[in-house]
């Protein structure tokens, strides 16, 4: 594509080229269900009508990619002199900013049917040129530029309508399934209209289109804990999870790293695949082996930020030949050019020499001078657009985007697509299900023998309210360290996910509190049904059930503390760090260790925060509330005559049994509500 017919190119492509993928509405044979893919010759027929599209807006086919006069700054304020105890004192006066130029003046283009890799050595560029081009620029650095999309200048919502970006760290729910993973990417990435039945057709055209089918029912894993697929495979689900909407561009982060030779020429096979069948796709790659350099259809060599390079790997050996610096026979292309451009301890000088003979040769070579004419093109539209001399192309699709949600699907389906992953998620989960009720019996029969048979007698009084209180202490800190890992262990894929327009934050948050929610109904009915008979606690069934629900709502509450616990830490370790310091103290404001009434006026807010001073009142009240005689089996020591006599000892009244039950509910509503706003404040933080 030259440019001069660029220019006059129409900006949607109404052309389809013959796929492998085929679609008819031809019937189906008894035994095959309507509409189900078959293979035939290597070839996938789905009864899909031609015209649909899975997500890319407009119906656009093919994109001609390219960006002029790129640059990027990485930026650091600093103060001089600050000085510790003048922390108070506005700043900026005592402010400079360092500035690192990381790229300078790029020029290129990606055409449709190639596969362009960018390469360099390590600090060249490649990673910053692929943030800069996808609009993901990070904090502290400052990018300038114009990037187009077939010669129209792009904006940052008309990219990621046309567009996929897989990144360099791969990101699963290790639990699920390879098709598991891709249903789920299916019902919130696809555009609403779809239907489900369609939605599944795709999911089996991607399998095995990236040879997923041997392992489509195997768990993707999780390191360390749970074997599951293998790196190829898992950075191919990758690809997967991204094709579902049939983008016509394509980004990937250093696709190959971490994968030996034979996976990694895997995954270039499979992005050369992509590209033949007219996307657009754009690679970083570090030092590829010879096998992995013949794959690629263009080569975008950097060096100290600028474009050292770029066309085919022919005419990269005819380039350099011509400058003296021809690769020797039987050697990796690859590797002469990164070493001939990378920086050399000690020989700095002579590098910066070498490099800036290498770019500005290339500027003035025929392939340069036609690249650059490319992007002169795209900066004159651009001129154009805010001169006021014509429409930005992509405003129709800004405002499309601005009056529509974000996300693709409604927040119905969100929420149904969220909480059947959920689900499946806990329920996979060996450690949450069997690991958690067999604690929580080996438990309760130890509580139970412990303090098995107690009677209504002066020795007893205490005996039992120890053990009333160990069945809050149990139920809280079994529950709370059992989901305090929940959210920041899946942090960064909610966040990747959330950031990529496929749910929304409140989705998320009440699908995982309630696919969770039987398990926590589940445990403290079986942990009362051990323990409650064999102590010897009040017989009557009534307060059996009463105590049953207690202990259910304390466990909900003790479980939306630990969910404002995980949704505030970073990490899972300092999750588990902080928990314990923040409990103590509510612990000891329950009125076993310390007496409700001697609690100090300026300490008093705490008790009132203390779900274990409401639970353990309300269930001293069911327990002792109706008992009239208590038996005194020593002499000269105090001894309780009635319950109702244990309950003002403990400074607790009848009375204040429905306002414990109404503040232990504030108290859950409370803490999910900050849990909700701690993980709204991870998601602003992670942009």
């Amino acid at each position: 594509m030259t440019a001069g017919s660029e220019e006059h190119e129409p900006l949607i492509s109404s052309s389809v080229d013959n796929q492998r993928v085929t679609y008819n509405n031809s019937p189906q044979d008894g035994n095959t269900p309507s509409g189900s893919p078959r293979t035939s010759g290597g070839e996938v027929t789905l009864a899909i009508p031609p015209s649909r599209n899975y997500g890319a807006i407009g119906g656009t086919e093919k994109v001609t990619y390219t960006w002029a006069d790129v640059n990027a700054f990485a930026t650091e304020s600093r103060s001089r002199n600050r000085k510790f105890w003048n922390f108070w004192k506005p700043s900026s006066d005592r402010m400079f900013q360092q500035r690192k130029q990381l790229l300078r003046s790029v020029n290129g283009a990606a055409y449709p049917g190639e596969l362009l890799a960018i390469m360099g050595s390590s600090g060249a560029g490649k990673t910053t040129l692929l943030n800069t081009l996808t609009f993901r620029t990070p904090s502290g650095v400052v990018s300038s530029g114009t990037r187009a999309l077939n010669g129209q200048p792009a904006t940052p919502e008309a990219l990621t309508a046309l567009s996929a970006y897989v990144q360099q760290q791969d990101l699963f729910i290790g639990t699920l399934t390879v098709r598991e993973h891709l249903i789920f990417q299916a019902l919130v990435r696809m555009d609403r209209h779809i239907p489900y039945a369609q939605r599944m057709r795709r999911v089996q055209e991607v399998i095995q289109e990236l040879a997923l089918s041997k392992c489509q029912n195997t768990v993707i894993g999780i390191p360390g804990r749970l074997k599951g697929i293998s790196g190829g495979e898992m950075k191919r689900l990758s690809f997967a999870s991204e094709v579902l909407t049939d983008p016509p561009l394509m980004f990937c982060d250093e696709p190959t790293s971490g994968l030996d030779s034979f996976m990694a020429q895997n995954v270039i096979q499979v992005l050369s695949g992509l590209a033949k069948k007219g996307k657009t796709v754009v690679c970083t790659i570090h030092q590829p082996s010879s096998e992995l350099y013949a794959m690629f259809d263009k080569l975008l060599i950097m060096a100290d930020g600028r474009v050292a390079f770029l066309g085919s790997p022919d005419q990269a050996t005819e380039f350099f030949k011509d400058l003296g610096a021809a690769c020797p026979a039987n050697y990796n292309p690859a590797d002469h050019y990164i070493q001939l451009l990378a920086g050399i301890p000690g020989r700095e000088e002579t590098t910066k020499h070498t490099i800036d003979t290498v770019c500005t040769s290339f500027a003035k070579s025929e392939i340069g001078c036609k690249i650059a004419y490319e992007a002169e093109n795209a900066m004159f539209h651009e001129r154009k657009i805010s001169g006021g001399w014509a429409d930005a192309p992509w405003s129709s699709v800004a405002a499309l985007r601005a009056r529509r949600s974000p996300y693709k699907a409604s927040w119905c389906a969100q929420f149904r697509a969220v909480l059947w992953r959920s689900w499946l998620s806990v329920t996979k989960e060996p450690m949450l299900i069997k690991v958690r009720f067999l604690q929580t019996v080996m438990v309760s029969i130890l509580i139970g023998v412990i303090y098995f048979g107690q009677h209504l007698d002066q020795d007893g009084v205490m005996n039992i309210n120890g053990a009333i209180f160990m069945f809050l202490t149990n139920m809280t800190f079994q529950n709370i360290f059992a989901v305090i890992n929940v959210f920041c262990s899946e942090l960064p894929i909610f966040i990747r996910e959330h950031h990529s327009g496929m749910y929304r934050a409140d989705v998320y948050f009440l699908s995982k509190t309630l696919a969770e929610a039987p398990v926590f109904a589940t445990i403290p009915l079986v942990f009362t049904t051990i323990a409650y008979y064999m102590i010897g606690l009040n017989p009557a069934p009534e307060r059996f059930f009463i105590a049953s629900g207690l202990a259910a709502l304390i466990t909900n509450v003790a479980t939306s503390f630990g969910y404002l616990i995980s949704c505030a830490s970073s990490s899972v370790s300092m999750a588990a760090s902080v928990g314990p310091p923040i409990i103590i103290p509510f612990m000891l404001f329950g009125g076993f260790f310390l007496n409700s009434g001697s609690v100090p006026p300026y300490l008093g807010w705490i008790s009132y925060l203390s779900w274990f001073r409401y639970g353990n009142e309300a269930l001293l009240i069911n327990q002792w509330s109706g008992i009239e005689s208590i038996d005194c089996t020593r002499e000269n020591y105090t001894c309780p005559a009635s319950g109702q006599v244990v309950l003002q000892t403990l400074s607790f009244s009848e009375k204040d049994f429905t306002m414990d039950v109404v503040n232990m509910v504030l108290l859950f509503i409370g803490f999910r509500l900050l849990a909700y706003i701690a993980l709204l404040y991870r998601t602003r933080r992670g942009k």
